[in-house]
């Protein structure tokens, strides 16, 4: 027999999303005169107790347009946008129509990287049900806007993440006093944050983490004090680097650490390589990726064309991973030459990522390569890099290679959608017109919900 909390349970997310054997209503009704039989009216201890509501909405629910494209959305046109408009729609402060709720509650379900907008769109309405339904209880962990002391751990994250970006020795302060208190996951996570105004006024908390008892919040500290030229952790690492790495007028010679030791793996050198590594070659890719930058007197460029007798490959992709870890403009310009990888552009500003992918764009074929590189441009892509993508698919659409459909979706997600019009002009190939249409679908879409 099914118990009330199962016909409750089903009736809120409807028998498509959870299929019931028999009549759901008529079961209900019988379910409620059974429990009903044999009170007493009017007595205190056998009156059917009242359902708790859900809180009054404390948001304005997005308009009828916005709540039919995202209807259209979830239906599976431009699927891939869902993420896009979530997003707008949390930075307008709103949140979704109550009958899209449980469909979008399944759907994080699935995909985490939508919670955090969730915890916001859903409202106390979306709260209501996650507390009634297990497969919805991630919900309850996202952010509502406590603050430090009352909220979870999201909220925690947010406001420590707000109150870095406006004062960051306070949040390092507060972070400071309930460190101790921390559970290990959340410590990690905080530490991210830190990210923010990095400065070495957090030196000294940092170097203090590298002694935590969890190996992520260990590596995590490692990064940031690797991003702080003149902290402890670099200095260690120049003084290693420099009794294993010699640069002569012509070459460069290397000798590797014979072991890595526990001051080493302190500072953030994993020992274990990964399968098909070599020990000494994965410590020293480590070694070479966390010593400060300055430490190497020639320019990138310079170093680059000089010979390695041994151990090329390894030092060149340490100098990969520190342009990355210590985000240094003038090293991911050059590394992104010798391996253009679309991590390196994290590094640079946005108009420069765009700038070095379109001039990429015009000399690479379409590949796998091209494809990741564009990958990791921020978005909204503008004019320049719009107009050399959008020249790529009209030159390569007759040959129609297998990854010309995924860079046409691309294009459309990634370029500001208020060029519709260039991408309208560019060229009537059908690939470019689908484009098009999907950027005047994302300006219909940021409209109605900005």
């Amino acid at each position: 027999m099914n118990t009330w909390e199962d016909l409750v349970s089903t009736a809120l997310v409807g028998t498509d999303r959870r299929p019931y054997e028999g009549d759901l209503l008529g079961d209900a009704a019988v379910e409620v005169v059974r429990r009903r039989a044999g009170q007493r009216p009017g007595t205190e201890e056998t009156e059917e107790p009242a359902q708790e509501r859900a809180a009054p909405e404390e948001r304005p629910a997005v308009g009828r347009r916005a709540a039919g494209r995202l209807g259209r959305i979830l239906g599976g046109e431009h699927a891939r946008l869902l993420p896009e408009w979530l997003r707008l729609a949390a930075e307008a402060g709103r949140r979704v129509s109550p009958h899209l709720l449980p469909e979008l509650l399944d759907r994080g379900a699935r995909d985490s990287s939508l919670r955090a907008c969730l915890g916001v769109l859903a409202g106390q309405r979306g709260r209501w049900l996650a507390a009634r339904n297990p497969a919805w209880a991630y919900l309850l962990d996202e952010p509502t806007g406590e603050t430090w002391e009352l909220g979870g751990p999201a909220d925690r994250r947010a406001y420590l993440r707000t109150l870095r970006e406006r004062d960051p020795a306070e949040a390092r302060r507060l972070l400071e006093e309930s460190w101790e208190r921390e559970a290990p996951d959340d410590r990690a996570a905080f530490l991210e944050v830190l990210e923010l105004g990095l400065s070495m006024d957090d030196e000294p908390f940092l170097e203090a983490a590298l002694d935590d008892r969890r190996r992520e919040v260990r590596q995590q500290a490692a990064n940031l004090l690797t991003r702080l030229p003149e902290s402890r952790l670099a200095r260690r690492m120049a003084e290693r680097a420099a009794r294993c790495v010699t640069v002569g007028r012509n070459e460069i010679v290397v000798i590797p650490l014979l072991e890595c030791d526990k001051a080493m793996e302190r500072d953030g050198v994993r020992a274990k390589p990964p399968a098909g590594t070599g020990e000494r070659a994965w410590w020293l890719q480590q070694l070479v990726a966390r010593t400060p930058l300055s430490f190497w007197t020639h320019p990138p460029a310079e170093l680059l064309a000089r010979k390695i007798p041994d151990w090329d490959a390894e030092v060149k992709m340490g100098w990969v991973r520190a342009a990355i870890l210590q985000r240094d403009a003038q090293w991911a310009r050059a590394m992104f030459e010798w391996d253009p990888i679309a991590d390196l552009l994290v590094a640079l500003p946005a108009w420069e990522q765009q700038a070095l992918a379109a001039e990429f764009t015009d000399r690479r074929d379409l590949d796998s390569q091209l494809i990741m590189v564009l990958g990791g441009v921020a978005a909204p892509w503008q004019a320049g890099l719009a107009t050399a993508v959008l020249n790529k698919i009209v030159r390569v659409a007759g040959s129609q290679p297998w990854n010309l459909g995924e860079l046409s979706r691309l294009a459309g997600e990634r370029i500001d959608p208020s060029l519709h019009r260039l991408a309208e002009r560019a060229s009537p190939e059908p690939a470019v017109q689908e484009v098009a249409a999907l950027l005047r679908f994302r300006a219909e879409m940021r409209e109605e919900l900005t």
